[in-house]
């Protein structure tokens, strides 16, 4: 039966087409998507998904609105405990007095205050700070900020926060589209994210700012080459040093870069420079503090949360969220649309997708079987939920991108919501930079098995998109080291002027190269760096704590060591930008023609095609190979348009590169053609058929 055949049927089994590994799984296949059609239903029948379960935002918090044709702000607030019998809104309006103005409870447990302009208008107004005061049956009462509130500031001189109203007269206007390039189809360009973190990004040691960033860093990446940024830490979150993780204001932007209109302005001047920006975004939990948090918003653990065990993380310390509440999915679902519509993000990078999926959170789980897929050990209503989130995100945008972290290989995941998938676009091959770690860790560079990297980067799911990547910004953190750090240590401090001087210094930058052109060239559809490894920055990323005496010195990028011409970081840093300009050209990442065309384990040598490009590699560590025979897929002179050897990306520079090399009419490997090349040891180029010849033409 064809795929086509199976989506029309609606039962979710189209996955077995691509997997029939999964017939097994047939019917619980069907139960999945049974499920999400259940979930679905429930939504439809009050207004569908476009309805008011994703306009959370326009009707809780702070919203313009009219009560008797006269206009003022509309105050809602979900706060169904029984044992809540008051809640008061207080703020600098009224001096923080606790006799604050009440709101009402309807049966559904949702309280709402109207407060007309007439009365209000010089009270509740821009930039006004507020909280809310949850008064219990018992007399206890105590003090939250607003769910929905879309700002949140530090209280000057404390620790405490403060919700704070976001209603400018004059809203932004965007002066740019989303970029309408299409990326990321297959004949286009492939999507090349640069991640970053907007506080870090400076070189001094201090937070950075969303206006900085536009100024300073968007630059950067538009000179990159780089289509894609993926932006951290944007929902509001308390501790600074989580990296953004512990997130306590869903809908507000972290104050500590900025105001929503700076966003808004970096958003606007990427588009602006053609660039797409994801949000990387966090509904896989929640910070456990109750003062900042939803935890405990109405004095129950329950209301967001799972209760008892069930609603903690252990390994993060941290909420988890009850998916099957239509409160909590209206408050997520919400949010997906809410930075969309309202901030117009190109799409989202869903955080901890493994530890939504599953009850134990794949905490310790091999996931070597499909059994591990399917079972008691899934959270359904989790599921179920990132599947309403995809389906809602391409509703909202159809050119959205949504990205999973998932380690576990979820069956999938990143396939249509008809064929029984979860609907992300990607998948972020996380298997791949561990591997990288792996290999470094354990075995010397000479002892690599080419035939298992070349095995590795391309072991991940078929017809299933996938980022893949070298480092990110876990590699990068404290008590672990970036791929630069590991190989080369403390000798960057002394020698990266003149790499010659260290075999250490060489060797590490010869193989920054080379895994970086392996993983760019074999381990996804995609591609992700961290700012800063691309040229190989030194040292790790610690922020303020106290095990550091609260300083920002490894909170920073320090910029100035790639802008130096006399350093081979900024060589570095050049042989990234031609990685980005390698796919502009030639779309390599979206080419499914990948093929091994000669591998010999004891000379180190590897050459493979992707696309209409050859990449040949010497691993060896001292031999170089001269007048080498190579096999090439095609009838066609080839030429380099990628030398990793050459000077101008800190290599020996001793290939002096041809104008082109003549193909010739003799076998070599498995191909009647041929080409002879010179390779230096621990080098690698990248040829492409000289312009104007025919190529994929020959076998």
């Amino acid at each position: 039966m064809s795929v086509t055949t199976k989506i029309s049927r609606g039962d979710g089994t189209a996955l077995i087409e691509n997997d029939p590994w999964l017939e097994p799984y047939a019917g619980k296949l069907r139960a999945r998507f049974d499920y999400y059609r259940h979930v679905r239903g429930k939504i439809e029948a009050n207004g569908g998904l476009m309805g008011t379960i994703s306009q959370g935002h326009k009707y809780f918090g702070f919203n313009r609105g009219e009560l008797w044709e006269k206009p003022g702000i509309w105050y809602r607030e979900w706060a169904p405990s029984p044992k809540v019998i008051q809640l008061r809104l207080i703020g600098d309006f009224n001096g923080w007095s606790n006799l604050g103005e009440p709101l009402v409870r309807d049966g559904f447990g949702i309280w709402a205050r109207f407060f007309p302009d007439e009365q209000f208008a010089d009270k509740l107004k821009h930039k006004t700070c507020v909280k809310l005061v949850v008064t219990q049956e018992d007399s206890t009462t105590f003090d939250r900020i607003p769910a929905y509130i879309r700002r949140v500031v530090q209280d000057t001189g404390s620790n405490n926060f403060s919700g704070q109203l976001w209603m400018p007269e004059k809203p932004y206007e965007f002066e740019n589209s989303s970029p309408v390039k299409s990326i990321g189809k297959q004949g286009e360009a492939g999507l090349r994210i640069y991640e970053a973190h907007i506080g870090m990004a400076q070189e001094e040691g201090k937070v950075g700012t969303f206006n900085e960033f536009t100024d300073k860093i968007l630059p950067r990446i538009k000179k990159l080459g780089y289509n894609a940024i993926q932006l951290m830490a944007i929902h509001e979150h308390p501790y600074y040093g989580s990296f953004g993780y512990h997130v306590s204001n869903f809908f507000a932007p972290s104050s500590r870069f900025g105001t929503p209109d700076d966003l808004k302005r970096l958003i606007d001047t990427a588009h602006g420079a053609g660039i797409r920006v994801i949000m990387d975004i966090i509904h896989s939990h929640a910070v456990k503090n109750t003062r900042e948090g939803l935890n405990m918003f109405d004095g129950t653990e329950y209301q967001y949360f799972h209760a008892g065990p069930r609603g903690h993380h252990s390994a993060w310390d941290s909420k988890l969220f009850d998916y099957s509440k239509y409160e909590v999915q209206r408050f997520l679902l919400s949010n997906v649309r809410y930075w969309l519509e309202e901030y117009q993000f190109d799409g989202f990078r869903f955080d901890g997708v493994t530890s939504m999926l599953y009850q134990d959170h794949g905490l310790g789980k091999p996931f070597n079987g499909y059994d591990d897929y399917f079972g008691g050990n899934i959270d359904a209503d989790a599921l179920a939920y990132l599947q309403l989130a995809n389906e809602l995100a391409h509703e909202v945008k159809p050119e959205c991108i949504t990205i999973a972290e998932d380690v576990s290989g979820m069956v999938g995941l990143a396939r249509p919501l008809a064929e029984g998938g979860l609907g992300f676009d990607y998948r972020l091959s996380m298997g791949v930079p561990d591997y990288w770690i792996k290999i470094l860790k354990e075995k010397k560079d000479e002892q690599w098995n080419l035939g298992e990297i070349f095995h590795m980067l391309l072991n991940r799911r078929q017809r299933e998109k996938h980022i893949g990547y070298a480092e990110s910004h876990d590699q990068a953190l404290v008590g672990d080291k970036t791929l630069a750090f590991r190989m080369m240590d403390q000798e960057m401090y002394w020698n990266m002027n003149d790499p010659s001087k260290s075999l250490v210094v060489s060797r590490g930058i010869a193989l920054h190269k080379i895994i970086r052109l392996l993983t760019f060239s074999l381990g996804g559809e995609g591609y992700l760096n961290f700012m800063g490894n691309e040229f190989g920055h030194p040292e790790w990323i610690d922020f303020p704590r106290e095990g550091n005496n609260y300083s920002y010195h490894f909170a920073r990028r320090q910029w100035s060591l790639a802008d130096n011409p006399f350093l081979a970081y900024s060589k570095l840093q050049a042989f990234d930008a031609a990685l980005q300009k390698l796919d502009d050209q030639y779309h390599i990442l979206t080419d499914p023609l990948i093929e091994q065309l000669l591998l010999h384990e004891e000379n180190k040598q590897l050459i493979y095609r992707r696309g209409p490009l050859v990449f040949v590699v010497n691993l060896h560590p001292t031999n170089s190979y001269t007048d080498w025979q190579i096999p090439v897929p095609d009838p066609a002179d080839y030429q380099v348009v990628l030398n990793t050897d050459a000077q101008q990306f800190a290599g020996p520079g001793v290939v002096k590169d041809p104008e082109k090399f003549p193909w010739l009419n003799e076998s070599a490997g498995t191909r009647k053609q041929s080409l002879r090349i010179y390779l230096p040891a621990r080098s690698a180029q990248v040829l492409a058929p000289v312009a104007g010849q025919t190529y994929r033409t020959a076998k």
